[in-house]
């Protein structure tokens, strides 16, 4: 189903301009996953890619833009044969990717900890995360999910 799916879609975009509000992430989360349910990903897969959209999006909103609302946040989705990428673009603060560790879970749950795993989320639900940081001009981030599981894949070829 994927591969007729992608095949009529090759090389397409879908775009959406939206104010930086948190009452608008529900509808962030919909337009992505109307399109990753189009194009044939799973159900546990497309809920993969709508809670990354949302903590892509949130994260935005928080600190990009301290929550300043209507500020332009803009999602791209760019769909190939091999794979479904999402770019989302702000003016904002941006920041170092590479200064954000992976949390120690266990010690993460032990202390209750509430939010800060927005970056680990996105990198554990997407197959590839990018980043292209330029503070007050334009940060992207994109994510990729790839129509076909490369750890199967590998698997599978043994």
């Amino acid at each position: 189903m994927i591969g007729e799916n992608v095949m009529a879609k090759a090389q397409s975009e879908y775009k959406l301009r939206i104010p930086s509000q948190t009452d608008n992430l529900e509808l962030i989360r919909t337009f992505v996953g109307k399109v990753a349910d189009k194009v044939g990903f799973s159900k546990d897969d497309v809920g993969k890619i709508e809670l990354a959209i949302d903590e892509a999006c949130t994260n935005v909103i928080k600190h990009a833009y301290d929550s300043q609302k209507n500020k332009p946040l803009d999602v791209a989705i760019k769909i190939d044969y091999q794979k479904f990428t999402i770019i989302v673009t702000d003016h904002g603060k941006g920041f170092d990717p590479k200064s954000i560790k992976t949390p120690d879970m266990k010690e993460y749950l032990a202390e209750l900890r509430v939010g800060g795993l927005g970056i680990y989320l996105m990198r554990t639900l997407m197959d590839e995360i990018d980043y292209d940081i330029k503070p007050g001009v334009r940060n992207q981030v994109k994510m990729v999910k790839y129509f076909i599981d490369k750890k199967q894949s590998k698997i599978n070829r043994k």
